[in-house]
């Protein structure tokens, strides 16, 4: 970008009527052209400004032509600057490549179709192939093509012979640069993108996102906040009131935002409703009413479409239509051509026509009414309310999770078992409690499964606890070492005590150890046997 800024300055120095070259009427054929230069002046003026070589100034002359600052009336499709009395003229700024201007397809097929009623049909073998191919591309909208290419061309017939010459070698020289022949050096390959800063197109995108930025901050909820407050904080329903889609009086926010485009007013129901009234001042309020129906045309019931397409025919389009509206005939031909099959687009073409007259012709009127300004001055500016405490006015509640069920679940377990514990004296080995089992073989389902688990990798302690726990047979009790140190008095939670030390000394290899048997005590306290099992029992 910046050399085709350095381009850009030395181009309007050339023009420059005092030191610039000197631009005068030169015959080409049999017209006489206004504002053309002679190639060798153009040379001459680059060598004496610049002061560089012939070779550098030529080169610097070729730029010029190929980038399309100057082009050529006697041989428009050579690109080339000569140094000669070839005649050139300067390039309208508004096609300058810095403008950044797509080269658009419609635009071009535009051009390709005058140029073929023109000719008859006598188009380059590129051109050929660039006119069937859009056609297939942007078919849907062939009609507005033709239609434009025969607007310009009958334009195009009304000017002064010398002016079409020259537009004629304008246009061509536009599209050499930027759809170029085969065999032809594309200097801008593919676009504007190759001669550009990278960061050109990127900074572009950012400096819109700001200036949109800036121009919806007021009304955006989260930077600015909600007037006059956020309902799904505040549980207030005035913001909602406020912005309903007909209110009597709309906050003045809203109105402030049917300014920023046409779009944004077209989009309110309440800013419709308010255009409509200076339209029906400006005698033109059947353009609002045709929009309004060919959107409900567009976006209504499938089942209803043909019968609203004969309505709004009737309506607006017919002769002598009771709110006829004003479009020009090739429009009215396209839209009656379609009516012949209605579907929901078929007033496509007429509603843009209608859209745009109103936003270029209307709008800017509207803005400038006693309608509008009335409205602003009397629209609400509602006051801001007490929000609640919070760090973030905008982020959520901050409410209080129920426990978990397992977790309720566990707290009663050990509650039951504190209370078991505190209410439950197992020192009375004969006395019987009605809250721990009397039967024994109810105990073999409160003993836990580890406990069975370390039990059964004991030998010969399954039966012997069967036999003193839960059948209490005598028989059982012999046929360990240790089965003389159970007896039938013991409290049942006192001897599965003693089987678990028994289960544990085995595992040691001291069980049948004399010292072990003349050690061998009791578990005195049963509260602290209730420590070792008590918690998997209770």
């Amino acid at each position: 970008m910046a050399f085709l800024k350095k381009i850009e300055a030395l181009i309007m120095e050339m023009q420059n009527p005092d030191t610039g070259i000197k631009m005068q009427t030169q015959r080409v054929m049999i017209t006489n052209i206004p504002h053309a230069v002679a190639g060798n002046d153009i040379f001459q003026w680059i060598l004496q400004r610049l002061q560089i070589t012939n070779e550098e100034a030529l080169h610097l002359g070729d730029l010029f032509v190929k980038y399309g600052y100057i082009y050529p009336l006697q041989e428009p499709k050579n690109l080339t600057l000569r140094t000669d009395g070839s005649l050139y003229r300067f390039q309208t700024p508004y096609f300058w490549p810095a403008q950044n201007w797509p080269a658009d397809d419609t635009d071009y097929a535009i051009y390709l179709a005058k140029k073929n009623i023109k000719r008859k049909g006598i188009l380059e073998e590129y051109e050929k192939e660039h006119y069937n191919m859009l056609n297939k591309k942007i078919n849907y909208k062939w009609d507005f093509v033709i239609m434009q290419a025969k607007e310009q061309y009958k334009a195009g017939k009304e000017r002064k012979k010398a002016d079409r010459y020259a537009l004629d070698c304008q246009e061509r020289a536009y599209w050499l640069v930027n759809r170029t022949p085969p065999g032809m050096l594309d200097v801008l390959e593919y676009g504007i993108d190759r001669v550009t800063d990278p960061r050109e197109d990127k900074v572009n995108q950012v400096r819109k996102l700001v200036k949109y930025s800036e121009q919806f901050l007021s009304n955006d909820p989260i930077l600015s906040g909600c007037l006059p407050s956020n309902p799904w904080i505040t549980d207030d329903p005035d913001f909602w009131d406020l912005n309903a889609k007909l209110v009597e009086i709309p906050t003045r926010m809203r109105v402030e935002r049917w300014a920023f485009n046409f779009s944004e007013l077209i989009r309110d129901p309440k800013g419709r409703q308010n255009f409509q009234l200076f339209l029906k001042k400006e005698f033109s309020g059947e353009n609002l009413s045709f929009w309004e129906a060919c959107e409900d045309l567009k976006y209504g019931d499938q089942s209803k479409v043909k019968e609203k397409a004969e309505e709004i025919y009737k309506l607006f389009l017919a002769p002598g239509a009771r709110r006829w509206i004003n479009i020009d005939g090739t429009t009215m031909g396209i839209t009656v051509k379609g009516l012949k099959h209605p579907h929901r687009y078929v007033l496509d073409a007429a509603q843009t026509h209608i859209y745009m007259l109103m936003k270029k012709d209307s709008y800017g009127r509207y803005l400038k009414s006693p309608v509008y300004k009335e409205m602003l001055a009397k629209a609400v500016v509602p006051q801001e309310t007490v929000k609640k405490s919070s760090n973030f006015p905008f982020g959520r509640r901050h409410l209080r999770s129920s426990p978990s069920p397992i977790i309720l679940r566990q707290q009663e377990e050990e509650a039951k078992a504190k209370e078991a514990a505190a209410t439950v004296d197992i020192t009375q080995h004969g006395a019987k409690n009605p809250s721990l089992p009397q039967a024994p073989g109810d105990w073999a389902a409160c003993v836990p499964l580890p406990v069975f688990s370390v039990l059964s990798q004991s030998s010969g302690l399954i039966p012997t606890f069967f036999g003193a726990a839960v059948e209490d047979s005598p028989g059982s009790r012999a046929k360990h070492p240790m089965s003389e140190c159970v007896h039938a008095d013991i409290h049942p939670l006192s001897r599965m005590c003693t089987l678990l030390w028994c289960a544990s000394t085995e595992r040691s290899g001291h069980i049948n150890s004399p010292s072990a048997l003349r050690h061998f005590k009791y578990p005195a306290p049963p509260n602290q046997c209730r420590g070792a099992v008590g918690r998997r029992v209770g």
